[in-house]
């Protein structure tokens, strides 16, 4: 009975601990540039934002607009290319048809498509100056490029997490991801049946299978 109070007690300590460095790296991501913050940004980074970046676009503060998704194709280990696979509605699917526990994975592929597509808004406001101004914008800083690059990484596994068995049973050596748009037609062409909008696509870099893993 003491070994079975013991353990509870070190457990209990334990999970304390953990929640509270947690909330102690949480409090230090939202606190003022400071040298603490500084000096540990890249390992209180990787505890707090382990995939994707966290920001204030989490709560949606312009009305959907648009669509957003991707589809994939694989290259086989005997070099074939497959065709493009819409991988992001089958997901979509699922939340039409279940409205009372609805899956979210779909909004995997819209968040990690938007932190691509989403820079830092500071130096997104002062690029557009130098745009209406002729001038060279600041090029991408190395955690910008580093975002997307790893927004560019999930996408990919999750790709190969969801294609069909397209290299007849075999693992596909490699995925490419191509990822759309869809801007929807302005309220102004609510009532438009032959309003379709716009859409724009982007083809991403192959990813080796077994790196992207």
């Amino acid at each position: 009975m003491t070994e079975h109070v013991v353990l509870r007690r070190a457990v209990l300590v334990s999970g304390a601990a953990l929640l509270g460095a947690y909330l102690a790296a949480a409090a230090l991501t939202q606190a003022p540039l400071n040298p603490v913050k500084l000096r540990y940004y890249d390992e209180i980074n990787s505890v707090t934002e382990p995939y994707l970046s966290q920001n204030w676009m989490l709560f949606a503060p312009d009305p959907l607009s648009d669509d957003r998704g991707i589809v994939a194709r694989a290259k086989c280990g005997d070099g074939r290319v497959t065709e493009f696979y819409d991988v992001t509605r089958p997901y979509v699917a699922r939340v039409q048809h279940d409205r009372f526990f609805p899956s979210r994975m779909s909004r995997l592929v819209s968040g990690a498509i938007t932190q691509m597509a989403t820079p830092d808004p500071v130096l997104a406001r002062l690029r557009n100056k130098e745009v209406e101004k002729k001038k060279r914008p600041v090029p991408l800083l190395s955690d910008e490029k580093a975002s997307r690059n790893k927004s560019e990484i999930f996408l990919a596994r999750y790709s190969l997490s969801q294609l069909p068995k397209v290299c007849d049973g075999s693992a596909p050596s490699a995925v490419q991801v191509r990822t759309y748009v869809h801007e929807l037609p302005s309220w102004s062409q609510r009532k438009d049946s032959s309003a379709k909008g716009t859409t724009s696509f982007e083809d991403l870099k192959w990813r080796n299978a077994e790196a992207v893993g």
